[in-house]
């Protein structure tokens, strides 16, 4: 006796899903966009960039990488920028994570003013306060160095962590305390024994957001570490290549792609972290 078998039903798609699908490709080839064309043009000499900028290059090499390498001194701007990104992380992680484990688990008023107090400066434009950024970090003389302007970035990232951790330390339940006190744990080692090792996911995400902003942050470091070549960053050397009187474009988007380049690499790696600490203080918060 034959058997027929019946082929499975087609999955049909939806033509609501399939427009969502096809705008979402537009929005991202449009956020992708000034990215696409500055790599594109890094490719081209002056003459190509100023005929036609959107066209490609006649020809791909790398001589406008190999010059901003060494007309920058790329090695030592991108030392400048990791020291500035690691001492920026560690303040923002460290100061973040345990004030607002403890304006969570205090339960009064005074905390409650004190968390507004916090994360009300992410509401402050920077630009509406910069000169008295700059003022105080030269009295305190912070600015024209890489370790002071990592120490700028402590207080400009600790509103949105502190916003960040304060939702996800809430959903963890106060027993875990409680028996990690009766173990003998208490304050500090309590912290970071027990609670910061729960705050795995969202530490993360506070990492991959910190990185991309601190280093590819250009208006702080302008003001702050201009002065001397020593102490420049990356994205202030893209703008060395243009000024008032000549302006190498060429040379200015290589850098920029040189720049960004690091962070891109590090978001790529790392994006599916940011998911999981967005989810997870959603959840949780």
């Amino acid at each position: 006796m034959s058997k027929t078998i019946s082929a499975a039903p087609k999955k049909r798609v939806r033509p609501g899903r399939l427009v969502l699908e096809i705008g979402m490709v537009l929005l991202s080839l449009l956020f992708l966009y000034p990215l696409i064309l500055t790599v594109i043009n890094s490719f081209k000499s002056f003459a190509e960039v100023m005929s036609d900028v959107i066209a490609l290059p006649q020809s791909f090499t790398f001589e406008n990488y190999t010059y901003v390498w060494k007309a920058v001194n790329y090695p030592r701007l991108f030392l400048n920028n990791t020291v500035i990104t690691v001492i920026g992380l560690l303040g923002i992680v460290l100061f973040s994570s345990i004030a607002a484990y403890k304006l969570s688990r205090t339960n009064s008023r005074m905390s409650g003013v004190i968390y507004m107090l916090c994360i009300i400066p992410m509401l402050i434009p920077f630009q509406s306060i910069m000169l008295t950024v700059l003022q105080i970090a030269k009295t305190l003389n912070l600015s024209e160095s890489t370790w002071g302007l990592g120490i700028q970035y402590w207080g400009f990232g600790a509103p949105l962590a502190i916003f960040i951790y304060h939702g996800f330390v809430k959903g963890i339940p106060r027993e875990i305390d409680e028996s990690a006190t009766i173990d003998g744990a208490s304050g500090f080692r309590l912290f970071f024994s027990v609670i910061f090792p729960l705050l795995k996911s969202v530490t993360t995400t506070i990492i991959i957001i910190d990185v991309m902003w601190i280093w590819n942050d250009f208006l702080l470091p302008l003001l702050m570490v201009n002065g001397s070549p020593a102490t420049k960053t990356l994205t202030l050397a893209a703008y060395t290549f243009v000024g008032q009187y000549t302006s190498d474009w060429q040379y200015a988007m290589t850098a920029m792609v040189m720049a960004v380049l690091p962070s891109i690499v590090v978001f790529i790696l790392l994006q599916k972290y940011i998911v999981r600490g967005v989810v997870a203080g959603a959840v949780k918060g």
